[in-house]
């Protein structure tokens, strides 16, 4: 039998029984648009939280006290006797070769009080060069001044949430807000921001890192942020930042992580995902397969006489094999057709419904669920096919 006879009679076969040919389809469809729809999620979430985590740039490095196994790798157990990190620390790092920006920071909860309203936010504490750093702008005013620790005054840049909560649209500049009982001066307002994976920017408040450790009685920083230039390398210039803090402390008690690393290993945990959720919808291709083994096994009881024939008009038994794996593949690829129509559609209802989640569908991932679909319908119909091919065609002459 040629191709085209071959292919005629796999479509013929199929068409003759439109609905129950058609919830064979919708099996495997629903497996392929799991598939897609799932992939695209989750490529979407890979994508935004890779915006979040950029959008304070590619040359930050970040120090924290105690030592990892190794950079940018798991803990391997809690850190003793660690050497905390400190301003001294922060003021040695800024004479690294490569390094044009030494943020020390350290953060925590505060009541904000001003004319007599009170919010609970987060403080950080910063230095001048947080602002460059993080990418932030000044809306109003100016941001912190490059003073040292010791001549460190009380001033505090509000975020454009804070503000308005706390002065509504009356101008802040110059007014007193009390922080866990300290006083500090507004000298500035930041442009909106947005939020960063939760947090809301917007509604922070600035200060000086020295001002802050006193806020909050602490001793050490919570961390330390560099910035370095565009044409440094991040490892020389992580490394040169190490070499100098295991100078001050004796050993390498903290861990320096580039914003590479983060960002490389951010994208392997969320490609995990991306296959782990890929994984899931495959599920659905397998009862997808059951529907195409139980059609299969039916038509052949059905269609037992015309199999008789075929073989009588001398067919082959390895022609009859093909006809119905044919039959079976044309299947699971029209199911695959409808599925990734039906993925792609609803993936684009998500884009519309959520724009901030950047949906994206892999094209690797709608290939793979194809032919998979494609694989899975050849499997299926072995089964039935060989029972087909094995008949023998003086028995199937005589069925009804």
């Amino acid at each position: 039998m040629i191709a085209t006879d071959a292919m005629r009679f796999a479509w013929r076969s199929v068409s003759a029984q439109p609905m129950r040919s058609f919830l064979t389809l919708a099996g495997i469809a629903v497996g392929i648009a799991a598939v897609i729809l799932l992939t695209s999620i989750g490529e979407g979430i890979h994508r935004f939280v890779l915006a979040e985590f950029s959008q304070f740039g590619t040359n930050v490095i970040g120090i924290a006290p105690g030592r990892l196994a190794a950079r940018g790798g798991a803990p391997t157990g809690l850190p003793t006797s660690v050497r905390p990190l400190t301003l001294d620390d922060a003021r040695a790092l800024q004479h690294v070769p490569g390094v044009v920006g030494v943020v020390p920071t350290a953060w925590g909860n505060a009541e904000a009080q001003a004319r007599g309203r009170v919010r609970r936010t987060i403080v950080y504490g910063v230095s001048a060069d947080a602002l460059p750093v993080f990418g932030m702008q000044v809306a109003v005013g100016q941001f912190l001044p490059g003073e040292g620790a010791e001549e460190a005054r009380s001033f505090v840049v509000l975020g454009a949430k804070l503000k308005h909560e706390l002065f509504g649209a009356d101008n802040a500049l110059g007014e007193r807000l009390r922080m866990g009982g300290q006083s500090f001066r507004v000298i500035g307002v930041l442009a909106p921001k947005g939020q960063f994976l939760g947090l809301d920017l917007d509604d922070t408040a600035f200060v000086p890192a020295a001002r802050a450790l006193e806020l909050f009685n602490r001793e050490s920083l919570t961390e330390i942020h560099l910035t370095h230039a565009e044409d440094a390398s991040s490892q020389a210039v992580a490394a040169a930042a190490e070499g100098v803090l295991k100078a001050r402390h004796g050993r390498a008690d903290f861990t320096v992580t580039t914003q590479a690393e983060m960002l490389s290993t951010l994208s392997n945990i969320l490609d995990i995902l991306t296959m782990a959720v890929a994984a899931l919808g495959s599920i659905s291709l397998l009862v997808g397969a059951v529907g195409i083994v139980t059609i299969m096994t039916i038509a052949v009881a059905e269609r037992t006489h015309e199999i008789g024939l075929l073989l009588a008009l001398g067919s082959r038994r390895g022609t009859i094999l093909r006809l119905f794996l044919g039959e079976a593949v044309v299947l699971a690829v029209l199911g695959s057709l409808l599925g990734v129509a039906v993925g792609f559609g609803l993936a684009q209802v998500i884009r519309l419904l959520l724009p901030a989640l950047p949906v994206s569908t892999p094209l690797l991932y709608v290939l793979l669920a194809v032919a998979s679909s494609a694989v899975i319908g050849l499997l299926a119909g072995v089964l039935p096919a060989r029972r087909a091919a094995r008949l023998d065609p003086v028995d199937a002459l005589r069925s009804e």
